[in-house]
């Protein structure tokens, strides 16, 4: 990725407020754009662009200023991961995914860990994975000498592996039903990542299973617990949520990144139908619908995702004073945003081929890597549940109950 080279990042003035963040987010966005149908043909392992993330001071955005940090909130981090995937979307995802790792210290930790946890990760521009898939077996945490935990075991999916620099690890204490989390460097001893994540999309993901064999982490380095003891609070329980509003926002930036890509194509090599009487493929009427229809949906599945995650900001704002219903109630407003904008996506990113034409499906166009990114990730969970929890709601005021998954 060479094109990265070529912006002096360290001479432009830091972003200090939102605009300026999103802003800079476009800028990361317009050089991943350059080669971006060829990085996905290549699917290298992302070096190039994940230190573009690190140079831009984009991995720094929840970080506090103090640090060298954006100090930003959680509703700029959506939008800046949607900028990003216009261009990429696996390396939005990679950014989403680095700020929910980033924000489990103070997801789960005690105020100490969190705040130990984000000076030094927005001073060092850490860039964080995670091993944590809740439908494998989970990873079994052994107690030894008293004062360390030794984490065992294996889990599919390790997003980010080789190319973060510490990694989130998760795992049940022996003999407990306890959950624990801890943070270690990602080239500690007893960490091997697989090059075997080989799927249809979102193929810079870095999203390989990880042999997890024998981590040693002193038991102070347990997110939440104090003196072996956790205290649970609703707040831990906005995991869900907000990492399905990351994943929205990369729907819906790579939804955008299809459109504009589409729209350019169109523009430029789009042939007008030979018995449509149009000199011009802009000029043709079908044409002219399928765009104003596909650029309405999206507009409106974007402006639904940013009311709730404004919603969403007002239970950040005030982690000790959220009520279970208070979760519940926005965790059914996600799961809607969820829904529409993962059959947004997918119909953005398959019709655009009905307006630019047979010739958009060469390979070098890389058209497909649009809707091939969305198929793939959209099915993390079962969309189907998502609108299960809207129908429930409305029909009998359920609200759902914290899971992995919910």
């Amino acid at each position: 990725m060479s094109t990265t080279a070529s912006t002096d990042w360290t001479a432009l003035p830091v972003p200090t407020d939102a605009s300026g963040w999103i802003a800079r987010a476009a800028e990361v966005s317009a050089v991943l754009a350059v080669d971006a149908a060829a990085r996905d043909k290549a699917g290298d392992t992302p070096y190039a662009e994940v230190q573009l993330l690190k140079n831009s001071g984009l991995v720094t955005l929840l970080g506090p200023v103090t640090h060298g940090g954006g100090g930003q909130n959680w509703t700029t981090a959506y939008r800046v991961v949607r900028e990003v995937s216009k261009a990429d979307g696996s390396i939005g995802q990679l950014l989403g995914y680095h700020y929910l790792w980033n924000w489990a210290a103070r997801l789960v930790g005690t105020s100490e860990q969190w705040q130990q946890v984000e000076a030094q990760a927005a001073e060092h521009r850490w860039f964080f994975g995670g091993a944590v898939n809740p439908r494998d077996n989970d990873v079994v945490v052994r107690e030894e000498g008293g004062d360390t935990l030794v984490f065992t075991g294996r889990k599919s999916f390790s997003t980010g592996s080789k190319i973060s620099d510490v990694t989130v690890l998760e795992g049940v204490l022996e003999g407990t039903d306890q959950h624990i989390f801890a943070i270690v460097p990602s080239d500690s001893e007893g960490l091997t990542f697989h090059d075997d994540w080989d799927n249809i999309g979102q193929r810079l993901t870095e999203s390989g299973s990880v042999t997890i064999d024998g981590v040693r982490v002193p038991w102070t380095a347990a997110a939440g617990y104090t003196d072996k003891k956790f205290t649970p609070r609703v707040y831990n329980t906005l995991n869900v949520p907000t990492i399905q509003l990351v994943f929205i926002n990369f729907y819906l930036g790579i939804a955008a990144g299809a459109l504009e890509t589409a729209a350019t194509y169109t523009r430029t090599k789009t042939r007008p139908w030979l018995h449509g009487g149009q000199e011009q493929a802009v000029d043709e009427p079908y044409v002219i619908d399928v765009y104003g229809d596909l650029t309405a949906k999206l507009w409106q599945a974007e402006a639904f995702a940013d009311r709730v995650a404004e919603e969403g900001e007002r239970l950040h704002a005030d982690p000790d004073a959220i009520t279970p219903r208070d979760r519940g109630a926005f965790e059914v407003r996600v799961a809607a945003a969820k829904a529409v904008s993962t059959e947004v996506a997918l119909e953005i990113t398959s019709r655009i081929f009905e307006v630019t034409g047979a010739r958009s499906t060469a390979s070098g166009e890389g058209l497909d890597r649009f809707w091939r990114n969305v198929r793939t990730h959209t099915l993390h969970d079962p969309v189907a549940y998502k609108r299960r929890e809207v129908g429930r709601h409305v029909l009998t005021g359920e609200l759902p109950e914290p899971t992995w998954y919910s």
